[in-house]
């Protein structure tokens, strides 16, 4: 019998064994990894992954559930840390770090910025989110899901959108549809901002107000040398420029 969802902690639980068989075959998980599973709920996903991964460690925050999982599987088993997955230190698990769960919607980008801090840990995460912040972490530029999420996690890892999954697969059904998102670190050689800090600012500031240009919306970080320095025209806005663009510029302005 499932426990009854809280809404305060915008809880849908994923029960269609269909979808539930495409995540463990999306992810592929194999015996002798390191996997942390967050927001396991009542322990759909996290039966399913504990018979090939152990131990599995799970962060599920609502206390109630993280009781019944720890009642559910042996210790040596499933390792449930329970707690919020913001204040996770995934640092604390081994390098080669796979990431897996659902994501709770109403949270989901702050998470998402949390495990980025730790993309050097981690060999790959795959999520299920709402499938407008899929759209969004996947966009290209040019598009209008294309914006600040889109470039911080690009930046980091390559995207992409693996299946759609429909509302009435949880229980009780979302008002949106859902999707299954994989994340791979690009790893050492990827292109880096020599200031992440700035690379971080200027990407937030080109897109505070999506209708201005560069040279309005950066005014207090990049002036008109620096624009090009970085080969990059000020009448343009930020929801144009590909993430190599916004290094080029983050980096000719931290001259």
């Amino acid at each position: 019998m499932l426990p009854r969802p809280k809404k305060r902690l915008g809880q849908h639980f994923l029960t269609d064994r269909h979808y539930l068989d495409r995540i463990v075959a999306e992810i592929a998980p194999r015996a002798g990894e390191a996997m942390v599973e967050i927001g396991p709920g009542p322990g759909a996903l996290t039966e399913r992954l504990a018979a090939i991964v152990r131990p599995l460690h799970v962060v599920e925050i609502d206390r109630d559930l993280a009781a019944a999982l720890r009642a559910r599987f042996p210790a040596d088993a499933v390792v449930v840390h329970e707690g919020d997955a913001l204040d996770f230190d995934l640092g604390s698990l081994p390098e080669g770090l796979r990431v897996v769960g659902n994501l709770p919607y109403n949270v989901s980008t702050p998470l998402l910025f949390h495990v980025a801090a730790f993309a050097p840990r981690i060999r790959d995460c795959v999520f299920m989110l709402q499938k407008e912040v899929v759209d969004r972490m996947v966009a290209a530029p040019g598009t209008a899901d294309y914006g600040r999420l889109s470039v911080m996690l690009q930046y980091r890892f390559a995207m992409a959108l693996a299946f759609r999954v429909p509302p009435g697969a949880f229980t009780p059904p979302p008002k949106v549809d859902s999707a299954i998102v994989r994340m791979q670190p690009l790893g050492e050689g990827r292109l880096a901002a020599r200031d992440e800090a700035r690379f971080g600012q200027v990407v937030a500031a080109a897109f505070s107000q999506r209708r201005k240009t560069l040279r309005n919306a950066l005014r207090a970080l990049v002036d008109e040398a620096a624009f090009a320095r970085a080969g990059v025209d000020p009448q343009r806005r930020g929801e144009t420029l590909s993430v190599a663009e916004f290094v080029a510029l983050a980096d000719a302005a931290d001259r």
